[in-house]
C-alpha cells in the first residue's frame, strides 16, 4: 500500500513550494495588519463610532 502512495505523492520539491505558496502570502497578511496597527497616523485609524457603525448591520442606510 505504501508503494503504491509513494508513487502518486509529488516530489519534495514540488510540496516545498505548495507549502510556501500558502505560507509567504499568509505571513505577509499578517505583518502588513500588525504595520497597520502599530504604524498608521491617528487620522487613519477608525474611531470607537466607526467600528460600532460597521458592527451593526442597521447603521447602514
Amino acid at each position: 500500500m505504501w508503494s503504491t502512495f509513494l508513487g502518486v505523492m509529488p516530489s519534495g520539491l514540488v510540496l516545498i513550494c505548495t507549502i510556501l505558496a500558502f505560507v509567504v502570502p499568509l505571513g505577509t497578511y499578517f505583518i502588513n495588519q500588525l504595520l497597520h496597527k502599530n504604524g498608521d497616523p491617528p487620522w487613519k485609524q477608525p474611531n470607537e463610532t466607526d467600528r460600532q457603525q460597521s458592527k451593526s448591520p442597521e447603521a447602514k442606510p
